[in-house]
Formats: structure tokens, C-alpha cells, sequence
């Protein structure tokens, strides 16, 4: 049977010392850890799960500005060069798809926010009026991670006498109470990453001598989207070739679609 405390080192956060710049081997960290002499470097879910949310909005963000303007400027220079058409709409465009995009983040995370509220509610409700079934359900939770009957219950009752609602909604909802998603985070950083982003085509389409100006523009913004995909899969942990891949020819074939619609029409009205 295992011995009364397992539960706490099983669930003790890691620590990380090093002698000399080399990192130690697990069985010293935790006699260093036993004996008091170790620093646990502790990483607060909360503050990360923020900072990836503020990234991930400000990311998408630039992303979606960038395409959705190169490909607006590329349609209506199919149809003209005339610079002022060019600059009035790259920066309508501009304008419109910024105050969209934050309205549209923070519109998606409250809804995200109010379900997370709901569900911590319902959850707080139910460890109030059944608390001896909610231990049990805990107890099964972590038994089907693995741990022993007798493990698992130790647990339970340490978590459920810590924090009961952060350990049901922790476990059982994948949430942690403690970092809600913010509305207000995800749509101040889509709006200012999406102006610059759409700022680029909208310089590149405008500056560069007519005859030059589409060659321009089509090339910066590849190389951007490239960039673009790889920020975003080395912030959630994936290939970055594949969302290379992925954006660019995603940008390519928005750009293309538009540029050959607005030759059509400028063909065809004379524009």
C-alpha cells in the first residue's frame, strides 16, 4: 500500500537547479528538494494561459490584416492604377476590417467567458448540495489517470479541502477559474496587430512605380505570410513548415482569385 504523502509528491511542482551550468538528474532534484535546499521555479498556469490568448489574438490578428488587405489592393489593382483609388480603399479596408476584427474577438471570448462562468456555476451548485458524490467523482477521475484507489482518494480530499471548485473544474471541465478568458485582452490585441498588418500591402501597393507596384507587393507579402506561420506554429507548439506551407499558398490563392476579378471588371466596365 502506498505510504500516507505519495499524493503530495506526485503532485509536488517540478524544480529545476543546476551545479556548475549543468542541469541535475531527477533523483538529485528531489534529495535537494527533500532536504529544503532546492527553488522550485513555478510557472503560473493563469498568467500563461493569458499571455497565450493575447498572442494568439494579436497573431491572427496581423495575419488576417494582412491577408484580407493584399488581396483587397491586388483585386482593385487588376482594375486600376490610379494611386489615390488604391490608397482610398487599401486604408478603408484598413479601417473597416480592424474595428470587425476587434468587435468580433471580443463578441467570440465573451461568449467563450460567459460558458466558462456557467459551467463554474453549475459546478459550484453541485459541490454545495452533493459533496460527498462530487468527492467520489473526483476520487474516479484520478483513478482513470492512473493513480491507486487509495492514492486517488488522498488527493481528492487534499485538493477538495485546498480549493473544491478549482479541482472539479480543473479535472472535470478543463478549466481553471483563475484564468478565464478575457474578451477585452483578445479584441485590444486584434485591433492594432491587424492595422499593421494590413499597413504593409497597403504601403506596398502605393509607393513602388506603377508598373512595379503588384510585384511588390505580392512578394512582401508572401515573405510576411511566411513569417506570419511561423510565429503561429512555434506559439502552439507545432511544424512551422506545414503553416508555412499552409498560409502561403492560402495568401497566393486569395490574392489570385481577387486580382483576376478585378481585371475581369476593369475589362469590362472600362474602369
Amino acid at each position: 500500500m502506498d505510504r500516507p504523502g505519495t499524493a503530495r509528491r506526485l503532485f509536488r511542482h517540478p524544480v529545476r537547479r543546476t551545479v556548475g551550468g549543468v542541469g541535475e538528474s531527477p533523483d538529485r532534484k528531489r534529495r535537494a528538494v527533500a532536504k529544503g535546499n532546492a527553488h522550485p521555479e513555478i510557472h503560473p498556469r493563469s498568467s500563461l494561459w493569458s499571455r497565450l490568448n493575447w498572442l494568439r489574438a494579436a497573431v491572427l490578428g496581423a495575419n488576417d490584416g494582412h491577408v484580407s488587405t493584399a488581396a483587397l489592393v491586388v483585386g482593385v489593382a487588376g482594375a486600376t492604377d490610379s494611386r489615390s483609388v488604391l490608397l482610398t480603399v487599401g486604408l478603408a479596408g484598413l479601417l473597416s476590417g480592424a474595428l470587425s476584427m476587434a468587435v468580433g474577438e471580443y463578441v467570440s471570448v465573451s461568449i467563450q467567458r460567459d460558458s466558462q462562468r456557467a459551467a463554474l456555476a453549475n459546478e459550484r451548485r453541485e459541490i454545495d448540495e452533493t459533496p460527498d458524490e462530487e468527492l467520489d467523482e473526483l476520487t474516479r477521475m484520478y483513478e482513470a489517470k492512473g493513480l491507486t484507489p487509495e492514492v486517488a482518494r488522498e488527493v481528492a480530499e487534499q485538493l477538495t479541502r485546498r480549493d473544491a471548485l478549482a479541482a472539479h473544474a480543473e479535472t472535470e471541465l478543463g478549466i481553471d477559474p483563475k484564468a478565464l478568458t478575457n474578451p477585452w485582452h483578445a479584441a485590444l490585441a486584434s485591433f492594432p496587430s491587424f492595422t499593421l498588418g494590413a499597413l504593409l500591402p497597403v504601403i506596398a501597393i502605393v509607393l513602388p512605380p506603377p508598373e512595379m507596384r503588384l510585384y511588390v507587393t505580392v512578394a512582401l507579402v508572401l515573405v510576411t505570410l511566411a513569417a506570419f506561420g511561423w510565429t503561429a506554429a512555434r506559439l502552439g507548439g507545432a511544424r512551422p513548415r506545414r503553416a508555412v506551407i499552409r498560409n502561403v499558398c492560402g495568401g497566393t490563392l486569395a490574392m489570385a482569385v481577387t486580382y483576376g476579378i478585378g481585371s475581369w471588371l476593369g475589362a469590362a466596365t472600362g474602369f
